[in-house]
């Protein structure tokens, strides 16, 4: 429990001081940037104000929520599934045990998704009535992909002109992909189907976005016990890792239009592989391998070689 000062109310520096300790201890690697978030969050401010003001005194209703917040973390339970929400792309996004945790590094796949769908949009003149671009975000889990793409192209003025398809074999994470699309006011924008990678009946897309699973089996069995609150099937790629990402590769031939693009989170060590399961496609494909800010293997993009393209 958390240590009241026979004065009175403890203060945010104390509480700081003490549960970084408790939380080091119990075995976590971020105890100081934990015990900020999660007591901002109990007392309803963000980390600056928390540690911009040590010296003010933390409420009994405020502390009962940090002290049960703190007993979960100990436990191991990610701070933002115990908070609630993740940040993403510049966005807020709902989190709980339905979908797995954003992480940073795919904001990357955002990021090449918000530049193919400019330079398409932007390279030449459109003719009227052109049909919007098809997009399809698969495994998209809480929505984040989807969710910060159709924002980001919002505040562009370019959300009109593209079709988001956001699609997961999980009908527990499509609810909260749709609840986080209501907050951030796109859920209009955006259409949802429950399927195993890509259904039969879509059109073919001219982009596809894929955050899958990628850990070797055995790999998720030695993650940090945190990893064990997210659902397994969000992690596990099977013995190699490239069981559904491999699975979504072969599918690509015949559901990306001719000069579609295939954008595809990694694991920092499959960069060859994907290369391998490019060359098996029929026709001849494009791998590019593009690092992340660490520098390791992290996105794939893959697309038919055509009479002029990249190489």
């Amino acid at each position: 429990m958390v240590s009241v000062p026979a004065s009175g109310a403890p203060t945010i520096g104390q509480l700081l001081a003490s549960s970084t300790a408790r939380l080091r201890g119990a075995g976590s690697d971020s105890a100081r940037l934990d015990v900020e978030l999660l007591l901002g969050w109990a007392i309803g401010a963000d980390r600056t104000a928390i540690v911009a003001h040590p010296e003010a005194p933390v409420g009994a209703d405020a502390l009962a929520r940090f002290e049960a917040g703190l007993e979960r973390r100990c436990a191991g339970e990610p701070v933002a599934y115990i908070r609630g929400l993740k940040e993403f792309y510049g966005l807020a996004f709902a989190t709980d045990r339905r979908a797995m945790i954003p992480r940073p590094e795919t904001e990357l796949l955002v990021a090449a998704a918000e530049r193919e769908i400019a330079r398409r949009l932007t390279s030449g003149p459109r003719p009227a009535g052109s049909p919007p671009l098809q997009v399809a975000d698969v495994g998209t889990g809480s929505g984040a992909i989807a969710v910060a793409l159709a924002v980001t192209l919002l505040r562009r003025g370019m959300l009109a002109e593209v079709s988001i398809l956001a699609l997961d074999c999980s009908g527990d994470a499509l609810g909260l992909a749709r609840e986080n699309a209501v907050g951030h006011a796109v859920a209009e924008s955006i259409r949802f189907g429950q399927a195993d990678l890509m259904p039969e009946g879509a059109p073919r897309f001219d982009l596809v976005i894929a955050n899958l699973p990628y850990i070797p089996s055995a790999v998720v069995n030695e993650l940090p016990v945190a990893a064990s609150f997210e659902p397994r099937i969000a992690l596990d790629g099977g013995p190699d890792g490239l069981a559904v990402l491999g699975r979504l590769v072969r599918a690509l031939p015949g559901r990306l239009e001719p000069d579609g693009l295939a954008l595809l989170e990694i694991g920092f060590d499959q960069g060859e592989s994907v290369r391998d399961l490019a060359r098996s496609l029929p026709d001849r494909w494009n791998c590019r391998i593009e690092p992340d800010l660490s520098g390791r293997s992290r996105l794939a993009l893959l697309e038919r070689v055509r009479m002029q393209g990249w190489h």
